[in-house]
């Protein structure tokens, strides 16, 4: 061996040691070899005259030993290295003593007794623990994001979102799917979310926008005749600040010719069943269940149903209509709905709990919250118990299957109000009671969406899903007499209380696409501008055809069991829309905006103080 030493300050310099192995490959069959390993110091841990460095790459750590009796030349090295340096190691592998081992670790039943050593480079003193072990605030880690990537949960969940990917392409391909790429830069056709702008330098005055969804472009290919296209591809939207969404965000797109809702379930069930499989080692049985948007919306409060536990809503209108308690009668009496759900259990709560319940219901825009502990024989009790008589309170708790010890939480309001409020309240006390197993991977179809749906603001319908979804066959004479009935041959894919995929069959022909965008009050004249390349293609024989899109950074985060997708992309933004790393957005030159012919407002100052 030799015994050069190299230090990083000596500059730029061809690595004198070539890596053999991973740091994550050895085990006792390489015992006796000499290999060499480059990575990241881990942890040191000086013991007498021996040193032991864990050396990490993202394949794994293995300890390695300075023993100043074999290697006495590099020990003093050894004891100034810090976590983070970058190092190369070379010497021979063996086992490690009876007592030693680390059954945590898949090398962790050998060592490297270290012969050589080059330094590649020293790290500053990192701002935290580059481990699973403390928790670090999420400004920090994004804003050392390569640091954060470092650390192992952090990295394996990367390393899994790739696998999905992969498990996603080979699932395709096998179904006969090619991989098109479609225009990042293209035409701004606002429907829904903002667009990105993107000006043209060479178009003074003229602008692309960056996609909101490749839809026109996999339709005009289903045109073309490659009737079945798949992309993992990135997608813009400018939306306002929501939390947990990303200004850019991916997603795999599919499209398919000839195809009926059937085909475009099997198809994604297959790939969905295959990821699982491969990435996560769960089999998952098929068909999925189905259900359609009025049965979720009145059995589930939501039309992305979480069917991880039950707590399902119940009408009770009948049983209360005629009850003493006005705020239930009336609302029955105006047409109204009351619905119920039954908590198991929760008649433990306090007065207190309950009241925080209440507040919820009311933030969902019902106007309170009625409830009933549940006694021995089925006695209700409450505030508002004597309202009600012994008959009308035995079926409530006959409707909820209510036992001794439950709690019965009632809202009257619009049908809309109260399933939007008590739906909200499950979920919220599922989190609470630990019913929600993230081990557990629950999907189900949602069906029959409305078609449209109306806008208070602008006082016109607007597409539920896009509009380029195809109405049902036996609702096609409702357009012209009651478009807010007309249900769509819309889809939406959901695992564990969230939508992970959302599809349609879509509309093929011209004429039947020019009268949704006229119920749209989109008129000829504005088609033509947006969406006259579309509509042109659909009138030289336009197939059948339909598709699905799935978030696959919802998808990656589900099934790493994490609960923000920003754990599972690579260089997130920010709730804001910022990227603290690179410190994104940021204001250009004059001489860049000069040259695409752009003149910047200020931004609005705010008042001063008086």
């Amino acid at each position: 061996m030799g015994t050069t030493m190299t230090s990083v300050n000596e500059g730029e310099h061809a690595m004198r040691l070539a890596r053999t192995h991973y740091c994550g490959d050895l085990r006792l069959s390489h015992e006796g070899e000499e290999i060499t390993l480059q990575g990241w110091v881990k942890k040191r841990r000086d013991h007498g005259g021996l040193i032991f460095i864990d050396v990490g790459d993202r394949f794994g750590v293995t300890q390695t030993v300075f023993d100043p009796s074999l290697n006495p030349e590099y020990h003093g090295e050894a004891e100034k290295l810090r976590p983070e340096d970058v190092i190369g190691v070379r010497g021979l592998v063996r086992r490690r003593p009876k007592g030693s081992e680390n059954p945590n670790r898949a090398t962790g039943e050998v060592e490297m007794v270290v012969s050589d050593l080059e330094i590649l480079n020293r790290s500053e003193t990192p701002p935290f623990e580059i481990s699973n072990k403390n928790e670090i605030s999420e400004e920090v880690r994004l804003r050392y994001r390569y640091l954060d990537l470092r650390r192992p949960k952090v990295r394996d969940n990367i390393i899994q979102r790739h696998n999905i990917c992969q498990a996603i392409r080979a699932g395709l391909i096998d179904q006969d799917f090619i991989e098109i790429e479609t225009p990042c830069l293209t035409k701004s056709t606002p429907e829904g979310a903002r667009d990105f702008l993107i000006p043209s330098r060479l178009h003074p005055g003229e602008f692309f926008a960056l996609p909101q969804s490749p839809q026109i472009f996999k339709q005009i290919l289903m045109v073309a005749g490659f009737e079945r296209y798949f992309q993992i591809v990135k997608c813009f939207r400018d939306e306002d600040l929501r939390a947990d969404r990303q200004p850019e965000f991916t997603q795999l797109d599919m499209e398919m010719s000839f195809v009926g809702e059937e085909d475009v379930f099997s198809v994604a069930e297959n790939m969905v069943v295959h990821v699982l499989k491969t990435v996560l080692g769960k089999d998952i049985p098929t068909p999925f269940p189905r259900m359609s948007w009025d049965e979720a919306m009145n059995r589930f409060g939501s039309d992305k149903p979480d069917l991880r536990f039950g707590m399902e809503l119940v009408d009770v209108t009948q049983v209360v209509a005629n009850c003493e308690f006005n705020a239930f009668s009336g609302v029955a009496a105006s047409g109204g709905v009351i619905k119920m759900i039954c908590e198991k259990g929760g008649a433990v709560r306090s007065r207190k709990d309950i009241d925080g319940l209440t507040e919820l219901v009311v933030s969902r825009g019902a106007k309170g919250l009625g409830w009933f502990k549940v006694g021995e024989g089925l006695e209700l009790s409450s505030s508002i118990a004597k309202r009600f008589s012994a008959e009308e309170k035995a079926q409530l708790a006959a409707a909820g299957s209510a036992e001794p010890g439950d709690l019965l939480l009632l809202v009257a309001d619009t049908v809309d109000v109260s399933n939007r409020a008590l739906g909200d309240l499950r979920l919220e006390l599922g989190r609470r009671n630990g019913l929600m197993d993230k081990s557990e991977y629950n999907l189900s179809w949602v069906v029959d969406f409305p078609l449209l749906e109306w806008d208070e603001d602008d006082e016109r319908y607007v597409a539920r899903h896009h509009p380029f979804t195809s109405p049902c066959a036996e609702d096609m004479d409702l357009l012209t007499k009651e478009p807010g009935m007309v249900r769509a041959r819309a889809y939406d894919l959901i695992m564990n209380g969230n939508e992970i995929a959302g599809g349609s069959i879509r509309i093929h022909r011209k004429e039947v696409q020019e009268k949704v965008f006229s119920l749209l009050n989109i008129g000829p004249q504005e088609a033509q501008d947006k969406f006259g390349f579309l509509l042109e293609a659909l009138s030289f024989g336009a197939p059948p055809h339909g598709g699905i899109a799935f978030g696959l950074d919802r998808l990656a985060m589900l099934l790493a069991g994490q609960d923000s997708i920003r754990e599972v992309i690579a260089f997130p933004k920010t709730t804001s829309g910022s990227c603290l790393m690179s410190g994104a957005p940021t204001l250009v030159d004059n001489s860049q905006l000069k040259d695409l012919g752009i003149c910047t407002l200020s931004p609005p100052q705010p008042d001063p103080v008086s």
